[in-house]
């Protein structure tokens, strides 16, 4: 499809378009106007994942298009919890628990959105008007907009039914409350979009519907891909949890680890979606075959490193790649842990130090591994189940516990 507007071409282009109320409206408005959107983001937890970041890159595009972005941190309904891809209830969390997971996320946010100039992104918390509700004013203002016929024909419901799990009544109110913000958005601060990802899509079209019920106007909803790996896994989830944003809950190098081993079908994806290369450098490492992909990869982990953790990072990831997996050195930056000389005086069986640093979640883990030749120490392969890490693994005071060919870690005296 041909759009009018620079915007949604570019998001065409680079894969960001699953769904859109209407494009032809939308296009026009674009191109005509300079408009504000949202996306909303619940604070379950203080930080934001890989899974977010096309939602948080299509409010960084829209700004890069002269428009203005907001991002909607659900401290309202947060306390509900979005049964949306859920076959159970959220936790439930507390007031305070969502005032500091706030926090977390608007220290990611604040990375990729600029809040100074004509058009900067705004931040807002739907408590602010949520809250103020009284309970018979929201059932008389809302409830008759809303059918149960048609509450209960959307995804987030009719799987949780169909697979007869229980949804409480608490849950069931979600799509409520995030329609009655696209309504109080577009009141109050003429927002006139609603962009989120295609597992929203059935919240955002109760919004746009509301807003024409209730104010008969027009406005949009756009959708982005739910993204999936190769393999057919969730995007952005690991063996030992989520790649979160924040460096301190994943590492940087970890983060660029996460990237750099993208499967070869993924990697010219990720480029488009993660990466703010041109898409004329992109083509052209599309056209490369066999292990030339590698570079491709080695591109799109310091691309979306720098992107994320800032450029300082990327490079200190990269040198450290390079001298880890191509000079089989003991670079300096590679995540390291500490143990006692005590310890190490006694012996610390290798297969406990495996669960120690994470490689593994069990002894049984790690024997398998270490049986099956996985484990090395100082680029030595460690075939026997009862090695004790000592003092004579040492290099300098300092030894290197490898994980297959991929997986580092340096072991320092404290």
């Amino acid at each position: 499809m041909n759009f009018k507007s620079d915007f949604l071409n570019f998001l065409q282009e680079r894969g960001f378009i699953h769904q859109c109320s209407s494009f032809e409206g939308l296009d026009e408005k674009l191109e005509k106007e300079k408009i504000k959107a949202y996306i909303g983001f619940d604070c379950t937890a203080n930080s934001l994942h890989v899974g977010s970041l096309i939602q948080i890159l299509l409010l960084r595009h829209f700004q890069r298009f002269g428009h203005t972005p907001v991002a909607l941190l659900g401290g309202g309904t947060s306390v509900v919890g979005d049964p949306s891809g859920r076959d159970e209830s959220r936790k439930m969390l507390s007031l305070e628990d969502i005032n500091t997971n706030m926090l977390g996320i608007r220290n990611v946010l604040e990375k990729f959105l600029s809040f100074e100039g004509s058009n900067a992104a705004q931040l807002m918390n739907n408590a602010d008007w949520l809250c103020s509700f009284n309970y018979l004013e929201f059932l008389r203002d809302f409830g008759t907009s809303f059918t149960i016929n048609r509450m209960l024909a959307f995804d987030s419901v009719k799987i949780r039914l169909q697979k007869e799990n229980p949804m409480t009544f608490l849950e069931f109110n979600y799509m409520l409350l995030q329609a009655v913000d696209f309504f109080y958005l577009n009141k109050n601060h003429d927002i006139v979009l609603q962009m989120g990802g295609s597992d929203q899509w059935g919240n955002i079209i109760n919004g746009v519907e509301l807003v024409r019920r209730l104010a008969q106007k027009e406005v949009f909803a756009l959708t982005s891909p739910l993204l999936t790996k190769a393999d057919g896994s969730k995007m952005g989830k690991t063996a030992g949890g989520a790649v979160w944003l924040d460096d301190g809950l994943f590492s940087s190098w970890d983060f660029y680890q996460y990237f750099r081993n993208t499967d070869d079908a993924d990697v010219i994806k990720f480029l488009k979606l993660f990466t703010e290369l041109p898409m004329s450098e992109i083509e052209t490492l599309a056209k490369l075959q066999g292990q030339e992909i590698n570079e491709a990869k080695k591109i799109l982990a310091f691309e979306i490193t720098k992107l994320v953790h800032g450029e300082e990072q990327a490079i200190l990831n990269q040198n450290t790649a390079i001298n880890t997996f191509e000079k089989g050195g003991l670079d300096e930056n590679l995540p390291t842990f500490f143990v006692e000389e005590a310890q190490l005086n006694e012996g610390i069986p290798l297969v406990n130090f495996l669960v120690s640093v994470g490689f593994t979640t069990s002894n049984g883990e790690g024997r398998k591994l270490i049986i099956n030749s996985g484990i090395k120490i100082n680029d030595t392969t460690i075939t026997d189940v009862a090695y004790l890490l000592g003092k004579k693994d040492l290099h300098d005071s300092t030894m290197k516990v490898s994980m297959g060919k991929k997986k580092h870690i340096l072991v320092k005296v404290q």
